[in-house]
């Protein structure tokens, strides 16, 4: 509001007498009331329109935004900004009509500090809202650029089973690891190349086994981007049981965010092959996994992001997997039968079977077959500046290739 004051006070005029006519003292403090709601509405206006609206955006974001902020709280905020500019739009309406009928300077000077103060008054009620969305505004600008349309790996499972090892393997991101749980706490994304296209690797928080309702916040960031993102899953499990969690937990965390999966390629990741395999597991277990890997149709991969076993194999399995699952997408929509009815792949087919081999001159065949003459490559003004001293020393002739009709003229200078 000091902001605003300070502005009218210096785009305004500041000098008026009661000598002046009185509809030039109405003129002077109504253009004051018209500038302080002016520029009020404007900042309000930028506001308004800079915040995203939440019905607009992409559901991933949309739903992020709850997780992080509370739609409720935030729809509130902007709903408060926008009872505001409206309130003080009609204050300055107000205030210049009762303006037009004012009598003398003081009258009038009365009725401009009562509009600018119920402004400010105004104004000031939007005190904790402001406070509310400058802290959501410093939050944001710190959030990951993700495109939801782009092709993308989603890395998944429970805390500690090496999901941001293997992202700092693959992409150029630096996610700090630590040997205890939740050491991601939101959305960190990294860019890999594959096939000449870049690719979104995004490591998520670890999910643990319960309901949805006693889900906190980091985790829930987790769950939007499994239900919004039309990526590929890498499930990492950890069968040594150095994470903190069992081989059936983490086959019940499987199956429980199994519903996220619907539509989805999946890949399923042993990780830490350096420590325990699959095949050092019991049967049961062994039983456990494999039974819900063919349940979900996903596929399966063992790797170690210690010793960069698999590392590269699960990239490729991964990209390859999503864009064979995009194109299958791609085949059944109504664009793609639109464009292959017009497609037409032409296939030569032999119509004889005459022999119709490269025609190559009869002068050039009977020098092939009889050694021919060894062909002298001609001399360029280059091969001679070489043999005559190089640069600086020889100087080209360039009138050596001119066709004239009196070959003595070549030389000539007139």
């Amino acid at each position: 509001m000091d902001i605003v004051l300070s502005k009218t006070q210096r785009k305004t005029p500041t000098v008026v007498h009661k000598g002046y006519h009185i509809s030039r003292i109405r003129q002077f403090y109504m253009r004051k009331v018209k500038y302080t709601q002016k520029t009020i509405n404007e900042k309000l206006s930028y506001m308004l329109q800079e915040f995203p609206r939440m019905d607009d955006i992409h559901p991933f974001y949309s739903d992020l935004m709850h997780v992080l902020y509370d739609r409720d709280h935030y729809k509130v905020a902007l709903g408060q900004v926008g009872a505001v500019r409206h309130m003080v739009d009609n204050i300055g309406r107000d205030y210049v009509r009762l303006l037009k009928y004012g009598d003398s300077l003081y009258r009038c000077k009365q009725l401009k500090r009562a509009a600018l103060g119920r402004m400010a008054t105004a104004c000031k009620k939007l005190n904790s809202a402001l406070v509310y969305l400058e802290k959501v505004r410093q939050h944001m600008s710190r959030l990951p650029t993700i495109d939801p349309n782009s092709r993308t790996l989603l890395i998944t499972g429970f805390p500690n089973v090496g999901k941001s090892s293997f992202m700092n393997k693959v992409t150029r991101a630096d996610v700090e690891v630590q040997p205890y749980a939740f050491t991601t706490k939101s959305l960190f994304v990294g860019h890999t190349d594959y096939k000449y296209t870049t690719w979104q690797v995004i490591d998520t928080p670890g999910i643990l086994d319960h309901s949805l309702e006693e889900r906190n916040v980091i985790e829930m960031q987790s769950i939007t981007a499994l239900a919004h993102l039309r990526a590929c899953i890498l499930f990492f499990m950890d069968l040594s049981g150095q994470c903190g969690y069992s081989v059936a937990q983490q086959v019940s965390l499987f199956k429980s965010i199994g519903p996220l999966f619907t539509g989805k390629p999946i890949v399923v990741v042993l990780n830490k092959c350096d420590v325990c395999t699959i095949d050092d597991i019991s049967a049961k277990e062994q039983d456990l996994v494999m039974h819900a890997i063919e349940e979900a149709g996903a596929q399966w991969i063992t790797t170690s992001t210690l010793t960069d076993v698999g590392v590269g194999d699960l990239k490729t399995m991964a990209c390859d997997t999503l864009l064979a699952h995009r194109s299958e997408q791609k085949e059944g929509s109504g664009r793609y039968q639109a464009i292959q009815n017009r497609l037409y792949c032409a296939v030569p087919e032999r119509r004889d079977d005459i022999e119709r081999p490269a025609f190559v001159p009869a002068s050039v065949q009977t020098e092939l077959e009889t050694g021919g003459r060894a062909r002298v490559r001609r001399k360029t003004e280059r091969d001679y500046e070489w043999e005559n001293g190089g640069p600086g020393v020889y100087q080209a002739n360039e009138r050596k290739t001119w066709d004239l009709e009196n070959p003595e003229w070549v030389n000539d200078i007139i």
